[in-house]
């Protein structure tokens, strides 16, 4: 039997917590106050503790180190309904175990907290920064944030390279900015460099830079893009677009830690961080042969995926206010009608189109409240197709041509087929959503675990996917 602390001020969570765990054997012990959780902390000793960030008086992140230290550095878990980019790298640095979200999934936070008793006694994680630092325009409180949020805390003290998925217009970029700035380079250059903006044949020598006579024009010598951010972090976006000759020498300077300049014979060492970023699948350019693999998973060592804006519709009012009130704040309060209005758009743009149709839309009002007919036209056009209806089209349309390429005999197990068209695309992208858990994966499907295994290890996917640790 384990003993489990929870320090929350809402008798609801308590409860919910204390008849869950208890039903797992455990015994749970309760605190409404970071002085009450110090007081049982001492005399306890819990093997865990679950710990709110909003208490009365003193807060959960300034009672954390306290609590640990009083409980032999048992793992701790943060949880709080007011989550934000500061909030989950105090967290961390301050050697919290993990971070939630309110509100939470009773089975996720049971899972976190198994996994905290695997690890009694973890050490806390290393410092990140010395104090608090503006997080930029990312705004939001839901729980797909809120994952984002802890995965940048946990990784933005390590030097790893990390690679940012997700839709145009997400904000890979400014994610990029908060790794770098919460890292121990902070204080040294971050450098964004768009591959899709280059020209395919000056990709290298922008990268890599050139010496004088390597080409026509190259006058002089030129140190390149990786050498100028050297101490500090280089963010490529739009990777996907880079050139295979590319790839080999930028796959040298992730292992050996030095640069080749075009046309020189004398490697110069560096030190950098490389942050990459891209919208397009990076495995199907992989099995495309149009991206090395060494290189995919030199970069994928760890990896954030940006949800689109309009699987988290919560933070659609947050950030259309975050915006006004820098482009106009009498545009705000925001009428319910507008809101409204704003809520039940798909934003296919994304962040980037939310702003740019709030500043369409403060120009056209000139200081007004802002209603529906003030936005761009466009953003109330036709509905469009569902995922539902044009994974049907696609299903329709691959019959046709299976027929047809079957004719004039009759087709046989086009029941099998489909499924192993299907089946790959299926799986990867949840267990890339799933960050590689397996448990949680089966749940999403509807299956158990040894048949997830099972499916993984039959299209190769098994190595790709191995169980993430996020407590480090």
């Amino acid at each position: 039997m384990k003993k489990i602390l929870i320090v929350d001020d809402e008798e609801a969570v308590c409860w919910a917590l204390d008849r869950a765990l208890t039903r797992e054997g455990h015994r749970v012990l309760s605190a409404s106050s970071a002085e009450e959780g110090f007081v049982l902390a001492e005399k306890e000793c819990p093997d865990v503790i679950v710990l709110d960030v909003r208490l009365p008086g003193l807060d959960g992140l300034s009672a954390l180190a306290r609590l640990r230290e009083l409980a032999q550095d048992a793992p701790v878990i943060i949880i709080t309904a007011f989550g934000n980019l500061i909030t989950a790298v105090r967290a961390v640095e301050g050697g919290a175990f993990d971070y939630l979200g309110k509100p939470f999934d009773l089975d996720q936070a049971l899972e976190t907290i198994g996994r905290a008793l695997q690890k009694r006694g973890l050490p806390s994680a290393p410092p990140a920064s010395n104090g608090e630092m503006a997080d930029g325009e990312i705004v939001g409180r839901s729980q797909a944030l809120q994952v984002v949020f802890k995965r940048v805390a946990l990784v933005a003290p390590r030097d790893s390279c990390v690679l940012l998925t997700g839709e145009s217009g997400t904000g890979k970029e400014l994610i990029a900015r908060a790794i770098h700035r919460h890292s121990p380079r902070r204080d040294r250059p971050f450098l964004p460099v768009h591959i899709a903006a280059l020209s395919p044949s000056l990709v290298e020598s922008e990268l890599f830079g050139h010496v004088k006579g390597a080409f026509t024009g190259a006058a002089e010598n030129r140190p390149g893009l990786l050498a100028l951010a050297d101490g500090g972090t280089v963010f490529l976006d739009e990777l996907a677009d880079i050139p295979l000759a590319v790839q080999v020498k930028l796959l040298r300077v992730l292992d050996h830690n030095e640069v080749l300049p075009v046309g020189g014979n004398e490697p110069r060492r560096l030190n950098v961080r490389i942050l990459t970023a891209t919208h397009q699948d990076l495995q199907r350019r992989v099995a495309d042969g149009a991206f090395r693999h060494d290189l995919f998973f030199r970069l994928n060592v760890f990896q954030i995926h940006l949800p689109p804006l309009r699987e988290r519709t919560e933070d659609i009012i947050p950030l259309a206010e975050h915006f006004l009130s820098r482009l106009d704040p009498r545009a705000l309060p925001l009428p319910t009608e507008t809101a409204q209005f704003l809520v039940g758009l798909p934003w296919f743009g994304n962040v980037r189109e939310l702003r740019n149709a709030l500043e369409h839309a403060v120009i056209v009002a000139r200081g007004s409240p802002l209603s529906p007919s003030h936005f761009p036209a466009l953003l109330s056009g036709p509905t469009p197709v569902t995922g539902a209806e044009h994974l049907a089209s696609s299903v329709q349309q691959w019959l046709i041509e299976r027929l047809q390429a079957n004719s004039p005999g009759a087709p046989e197990k086009l029941y099998l087929e489909l499924l192993e068209c299907v089946e790959p695309v299926l799986l990867n992208e949840v267990m890339r959503r799933v960050r590689g858990n397996r448990w949680v994966a089966a749940r999403w499907l509807g299956l158990n675990r040894a048949t997830v295994r099972k499916k993984l290890a039959k299209y190769k996917l098994s190595n790709l996917y191995q169980q993430p640790d996020l407590s480090t």
